[in-house]
């Protein structure tokens, strides 16, 4: 359907703003060699806020960031050449993979969370279960794990995606009409949930646990893996990363505070949303299990005609970093 494809004007928008935003768009400092990469929301998901909590920089190159809303607009950068390195959902990828430009490749899984990926209904709503959402207006953010499990909720009720009201939004459009009262759920991940909670009295109607894979996907951009200086600080920062989640498993306590004053909340919100996770983060291998877990996403969203054409997510994966992700510490 032409109105679920990705918008590359939203994106122009938004990689606009996102370097008006950064600091360093520029080239790395002294002639350094620096890697584009992608930052996708706040709290814990800014990998800029855990290297600094960790106390992790990178050695003989610079890092520049990229601030994204959502996944599909990540691709869209990578698609578009303005990154190098960048993270999403499974699902981001699948859209592309059905169009004509794929200028990227899966290199590794960050796997982790999936209980901060929830359905969310205001304040006095008198809704139990994803049934009652029958006839009501859902926002949710197009080609994101936000559709995909809304989709799949629907499903285990006997519900279809024509039994609500599906309202495609950003992540900011989303916040305000979830608060002016425009929206009867949400469905949303990530400090989102824990404002709405916060500010507004939200409450949790279901979490994506037992749906998603928990498989959050690190791509890079084509030109960078062919480029052997470019592809060696890719391995580098890969192992950064890890160490970096390695460094947030052990500092629950200590991470959870920098992210309640990053996104503003009650540090008792990110500590309950800390005690409710599935896991913690960790870098993990390109695997036949993977694969699958994308192909099994990729098919849905087919069979819901979402997508133009089936889809093969198999040449979208590269395995060339396997044995350079470190374990987590």
């Amino acid at each position: 359907m032409v109105a679920d494809r990705l918008s590359r004007r939203a994106f122009i928008g938004a990689g606009a703003a996102s370097c008006l935003i950064v600091a360093g768009c520029s080239e790395g400092q002294a002639g350094r060699p620096r890697l584009r990469v992608s930052v996708t929301g706040k709290g814990e998901g800014d990998s800029r806020l855990l290297f600094k909590a960790a106390g992790i920089k990178p050695e003989g190159f610079d890092l520049t960031y990229s601030e994204f809303q959502s996944g599909h607009l990540v691709v869209e950068a990578l698609n578009g050449g303005s990154l190098d390195y960048g993270g999403m959902s499974e699902i981001p990828p699948i859209f592309a993979a059905a169009s004509t430009i794929q200028s990227f490749r899966q290199i590794a899984v960050a796997h982790g969370d999936v209980n901060n990926q929830v359905v969310l209904v205001p304040k006095g709503s008198k809704a139990k279960s994803i049934a009652d959402l029958k006839g009501k207006r859902v926002g949710y953010v197009r080609a994101t794990t936000s559709q995909y499990f809304l989709i799949r909720m629907l499903e285990e009720v006997g519900l279809t995606w024509g039994d609500i009201t599906p309202v495609a939004m950003g992540v900011s459009d989303g916040a305000a009409a979830f608060s002016q009262g425009s929206l009867d759920a949400w469905a949303i991940y990530g400090f989102p949930i824990q404002r709405a909670i916060a500010t507004e009295g939200a409450r949790i109607l279901k979490t994506a646990y037992g749906i998603l894979s928990g498989n959050y996907l690190v791509a890079a951009h084509i030109d960078a893996l062919a480029d052997p200086d470019k592809a060696r600080l890719i391995g580098d920062y890969l192992a950064l990363v890890q160490k970096a989640y390695g460094w947030a498993a052990a500092h629950q306590d200590e991470w959870a505070t920098i992210i309640a004053q990053d996104i503003g909340v009650p540090r008792d919100y990110v500590v309950d949303q800390f005690k409710r996770k599935s896991a913690t983060y960790e870098l993990r291998p390109v695997t036949d299990a993977a694969i699958a877990s994308q192909q099994q996403v990729a098919d849905l969203f087919f069979r819901q005609k979402l997508l133009p054409k089936a889809v093969d997510v198999r040449p979208l994966w590269d395995a060339r970093f396997n044995t350079a992700i470190p374990k987590r510490g």
